[in-house]
């Protein structure tokens, strides 16, 4: 589905800078000062319109978390929500992931990709958020996990014969997340389509090193 353009998008993100990041490349290395506290730093990558960053944000007040979406007529809705219901660790991110390393410098706890993309067609691979060019990213940012969603099968057996090749740790494998008693906040996407019957994928994977104790 072709994703509707909303007019002036751009623009309404950029009016709220105080939820925003406009700029963010000048807090790389010092998010700290950003939420005026060190509190562990977690991003969500492809956050869409935001429920499940708002969500977790409100369960864990002591964690400070970026909700990154390169869409902003997607971020607007995010936007919206924070701007009815402010909250002081929950920032924005209209950015692409691929040039995440010019933001974060190993300061990243850790990384959700809930209900990435999947390109399916093998073409299109390299843009999977879980294709070698993006872990690459991933493991100059992060100090600990990536917690990977998806309700597509394909896609998640492809990331995670990806993530071994890279040569990353992939603990909790689970085909049907929603089995298992476990704490878990649920994306929108999730909540559509478990209702329909889909089954849950998810893995928790870290990258090998002494950057995430290793």
């Amino acid at each position: 589905m072709r994703l509707r353009k909303i007019k002036g998008a751009l623009e309404f993100l950029e009016s709220h800078p105080e939820i925003v990041m406009i700029n963010p490349e000048q807090h790389k290395g010092k998010w700290y000062e950003v939420f005026s506290n060190g509190n562990p730093l977690h991003v969500e990558i492809g956050a869409g319109k935001g429920q499940f960053v708002l969500d977790m944000a409100k369960k864990y007040p002591n964690i400070n978390f970026i909700a990154i979406e390169k869409f902003d007529s997607v971020l607007i809705r995010a936007l919206e929500k924070l701007i009815e219901t402010p909250m002081d660790n929950v920032r924005l991110m209209h950015y692409d992931a691929l040039t995440l390393t010019e933001v974060f410098d190993h300061e990243v706890e850790t990384i959700y990709l809930n209900f990435s993309d999947p390109w399916p067609k093998a073409r299109h691979a390299k843009r999977r958020l879980t294709s070698p060019r993006f872990l690459k990213n991933y493991e100059q940012i992060v100090e600990g996990p990536i917690i990977f969603k998806t309700d597509n099968y394909n896609f998640f057996t492809y990331s995670l014969e990806t993530m071994e090749e890279y040569g990353m740790i992939l603990e909790d494998v689970t085909y049907d997340l929603h089995s298992m008693d476990i704490d878990n906040v649920m994306t929108e996407f999730e909540q559509k389509f478990s209702s329909k019957g889909f089954k849950i994928n998810r893995v928790i994977a870290r990258f090998r090193g002494e950057q995430n104790g290793k």
